[in-house]
């Protein structure tokens, strides 16, 4: 049995509490340098708007540890929120208690409040009961609507679903689910998966799962120079990262992708350079002739054209982590590459799906978010639930 939907629920003039992502990054200034997750969630919020309801949205952010700390208040998101929505959001000072009860209980039909940090009291993080019920108590129906959040079994998100009997999940939540499991699993083939970032450690689970379904999967990033380090192929690779703990899986991981007859892609060029600086001298050196003192920070333009053969092929493509160290100048071509040759790709009516984390965040660097088939709101959250593990918040809203 799946989580009923959004649109599936009797939401018509009543008050509904939706748990929402609204973990952004603030400056010194607590001006919002990002406000995705926020856009994200406007979807839902219009919905219930159009709906008549009274919403009620909860969010964390940072981790507060139980404490109230002003630098991690959700007043700017409420501010943000209003200007995105052309209407005032209130703003409550507590999740819970008097300050809430009395905030919610004066809220009109067609209104939106948002709480203040749930982590703000530790009993969120604990998934403590009496703290979900007081959550509970605020409202007469309740949406998940936070996919960054949901492989973590919180008040919130898990402990909550207990209290009510009107429960489901936001236009949010479904549409990543949609993408990260759905098209993964019956993907239009062929597949292609773009692995990147520093280490394996962390993304082994998810490596192994999709070579399950993956025609073929091209590493670039750190993590390429631990299977270029390791057997069969035992090349030197410099100073580059290399994970010692690491190179059996990777070894593992290559004699798996041959048995299978898939193609597992290593970049076969890189940009080299002595320090990781946007004044560092850089070169590009072949793999085969990699030279101590210099460390590969990206993957270099022939690897570029090798990466583009299989991708131009594919209809389905999906991104986990840059290339190189993108946030530096000299680093920055080889993330750049893919990053505009998926949106090229998407044009041309292939489905592409961007994991969260960094590889959003590249693609907001380069101007381009909004411009694939779906990006993820939740870097954790998507790489466990495309490792195959189930998510605790989905998971509590089943039957």
């Amino acid at each position: 049995m799946q989580p009923r939907l959004l649109k599936d629920i009797n939401v018509a003039g009543k008050k509904v509490l939706v748990r929402v992502d609204y973990n952004v990054p603030l400056d010194a200034q607590q001006n919002i340098t990002d406000d995705f997750r926020i856009e994200a969630s406007l979807e839902t919020i219009q919905y219930l708007l159009q709906q008549d309801a009274i919403v009620i949205l909860m969010s964390h952010l940072g981790r507060p540890k139980g404490n109230r700390v002003a630098e991690m208040s959700l007043a700017p998101a409420a501010k943000r929120l209003s200007e995105m929505l052309k209407q005032k959001v209130i703003f409550v000072d507590d999740c819970v208690g008097e300050i809430a009860e009395k905030a919610v209980a004066m809220l009109a039909k067609g209104s939106v409040a948002l709480l203040e940090n749930l982590r703000f009291h530790k009993e969120e993080t604990s998934n403590d009961d009496t703290f979900s019920k007081q959550l509970a108590a605020l409202a007469d129906v309740y949406i998940n609507d936070a996919f960054g959040t949901a492989h973590r079994a919180h008040a919130s998100n898990v402990g909550i679903t207990a209290h009510f009997s009107e429960k489901g999940i936001g236009f949010l939540l479904q549409k990543e689910i949609e993408f990260l499991v759905k098209t993964i699993e019956t993907p239009e083939r062929p597949f292609t998966v773009i692995m990147g970032g520093a280490k394996i450690s962390g993304k082994i689970d998810l490596i192994e799962k999709l070579s399950e379904s993956a025609d073929s999967i091209l590493i670039g990033g750190g993590m390429a120079y631990t299977f270029l380090s390791a057997p069969p192929y035992n090349y030197n690779v410099g100073n580059s990262l290399v994970e010692e703990d690491r190179k059996e899986t990777a070894t593992l991981v290559v004699e798996k992708f041959a048995k299978e007859g898939k193609r597992l892609a290593l970049p076969s060029d890189s940009i080299v350079a002595k320090e990781i600086s946007p004044e560092a001298e850089t070169r590009i050196f072949p793999i085969e002739a990699m030279k101590m003192g210099w460390m590969g920070l990206d993957i270099g333009p022939k690897t570029q054209k090798e990466f583009k053969s299989i991708l131009e092929t594919s209809k389905t493509v999906l991104w986990n982590g840059p290339m190189g160290v993108f946030e530096v100048a000299p680093f920055a071509n080889g993330t750049k590459f893919i990053a505009e040759y998926l949106v090229e790709l998407t044009e041309k009516g292939v489905t592409t799906i961007i994991g969260g984390g960094d590889s959003a965040a590249a693609l907001k660097a380069f101007g381009l978010e909004g411009r694939v088939s779906h990006t993820s709101t939740g870097g954790g959250a998507s790489l466990e639930l495309l490792s195959g593990a189930k998510l605790p918040a989905f998971e509590a809203l089943k039957g």
